[in-house]
């Protein structure tokens, strides 16, 4: 058990280091330094050295995505909750737009051959099954997928955009009214009402 939450805390140190510094930047000594732990212990918990620990990161997110997102999203509820629900969730794991998103910050530089395929298929994934949210509202599944890539990209565009201006309010926005943008106008595309 303490070898299982030991292990929690060592990953979740590396997402830290990771959006913080993105792959390049996430040296060695950096990791040692957030997590404690000298060059060769690092070595016997990762053996294949910082590819597999910005892996081992990207699963930890891939699995908070799956639970705290997807999840929540494939809900009985009423899309409306489901999305206030995923508003609530993305509030806290960014907490509140001060952390990046580690999928942007691998699929960037250097460490973009080695991680796009797993990068691809979270996104892909988010994507569909938040379009299916939205399809579950009443929109056509080509309109609902445009609306959820949309979404995320505002999303994520707020995470940088709070980065680079080292303020939370752009992201803080986009969170708040994300719910109902989404479902903006479904009963009119719903009935075949082209909306701008």
């Amino acid at each position: 058990m303490q070898k299982l939450m030991f292990k929690d805390k060592l990953l979740t140190q590396l997402v830290n280091v990771f959006r913080q510094y993105g792959y390049e930047g996430a040296t060695l000594a950096r990791i040692s330094a957030a997590t404690g732990l000298g060059r060769a212990s690092l070595y016997h918990h990762f053996p294949k050295g910082k590819e597999e620990m910005a892996a081992s990161a990207l699963n930890l997110v891939n699995t908070w995505l799956e639970e705290s997102i997807l999840t929540p999203l494939r809900q009985e509820s009423e899309p409306i909750e489901r999305l206030r629900d995923l508003s609530k969730n993305l509030y806290e794991f960014y907490n509140c737009g001060q952390q990046t998103c580690l999928f942007t910050m691998f699929a960037l530089g250097e460490s973009k051959d080695l991680f796009q395929a797993q990068i691809q298929k979270a996104l892909n994934v988010w994507i569909d099954t938040l379009a299916q949210v939205l399809i579950d509202a009443g929109l056509p599944p080509e309109y609902a997928r445009h609306r959820a890539e949309d979404a995320i990209l505002q999303i994520q565009g707020a995470l940088i955009l709070g980065q680079g201006l080292d303020e939370t309010g752009a992201f803080e926005r986009v969170i708040k009214r994300l719910p109902e943008q989404l479902l903006n106008g479904t009963e009119q595309v719903s009935r075949g009402i082209c909306l701008q």
